[in-house]
């Protein structure tokens, strides 16, 4: 199907944008850990009775299962760490903006790994849509007694959390060129490798806690954490994988970015934010920016 990638990665942009509120409210009850294994644990529930019932075919090959646990790894447990540890330390206005690097890493991984040559005018819509999503990440303030400022290892961890999400979608890219694989099994894979490492990790450090005494206890919890993993892990790594699969990963990564302008009406009718010429402007850019990959 023609633009299934680009129609793939916006889907996956407004899952993503959705799934922030339901993980933001969830995080303040949970913590990060915690809610990182439950939402992973949650999520491979959700992918396994939905491969079981639709009967979606598991016959990966060795290589094709070694690149997607990887990819899993690098996308869940190291780039989803730091990005936690940047938004600790420098906020989300600045991590986002950090986050908008992604495309460029992945443009750039993919041109040396994968052999993937993007055209002028891709690379004319791949500028164009980082620039209006750094001009309304930009915008955004945080708190108005904001407790973050920039610092060197915010900066650090920001984009060392960019580099995990471009490298998970390279080792998926590379694990798609082998052959077809259901975007529903491949999410499968990867958040099964990365429970299996991360879940006896918190184990040994003694800070994971029982979830059925916890969620026993705050329905609220288990509300969000279900609404934030269906539409997070769950549809949107799908949609990002189905991205990655039909259009070339830079531009998937880069219609990925969009998340910052999804959230603009999220923001302006659920928190009653104001929006300024500079956010739509912003908008408008990026809006622009995706046309010309859609045209490309």
């Amino acid at each position: 199907m023609q633009l299934l990638g680009e129609l793939s990665a916006l889907i996956t942009s407004l899952c993503w944008s959705a799934s922030s509120f339901a993980f933001t409210n969830a995080v303040k009850r949970l913590g990060t850990l915690q809610l990182n294994i439950n939402r992973l644990i949650l999520a491979a529930i959700f992918l396994y009775a939905t491969i079981f019932i639709l009967g979606f075919s598991f016959s990966l090959s060795e290589s094709q299962v070694i690149n997607l646990s990887v990819s899993g790894v690098i996308g869940f447990i190291f780039g989803d760490t730091f990005l936690f540890k940047a938004y600790q330390h420098i906020g989300a206005r600045i991590t986002m903006l950090l986050m908008s690097l992604s495309p460029v890493m992945s443009g750039l991984l993919a041109f040396f790994f994968l052999n993937e040559i993007i055209g002028g005018w891709a690379i004319i819509g791949i500028v164009v849509t980082i620039g209006g999503v750094t001009l309304v990440v930009v915008e955004r303030n945080e708190t108005p007694a904001s407790k973050y400022k920039i610092s060197k290892i915010g900066i650090v961890y920001g984009l060392l959390a960019a580099l995990g999400q471009s490298g998970g979608l390279i080792f998926a890219k590379a694990a798609f060129n082998e052959g077809n694989i259901n975007g529903f099994v491949a999410t499968f894979v990867r958040i099964c490798a990365s429970v299996i490492i991360l879940f006896p990790i918190a184990l040994l450090a003694r800070r994971y806690k029982n979830p059925f005494k916890i969620f026993a206890n705050d329905l609220k919890a288990l509300r969000s954490t279900i609404l934030g993993t269906i539409l997070g892990p769950y549809f949107g790594v799908t949609f990002s994988l189905i991205a990655v699969e039909y259009a070339k990963v830079g531009i998937a990564a880069t219609l990925m970015s969009m998340m910052p302008i999804m959230m603009l009406p999220m923001a302006k009718y659920v928190y009653k934010e104001k929006l300024s010429w500079r956010a739509v402007s912003g908008a408008i850019l990026a809006v622009v920016g995706v046309a010309i990959l859609f045209l490309k």
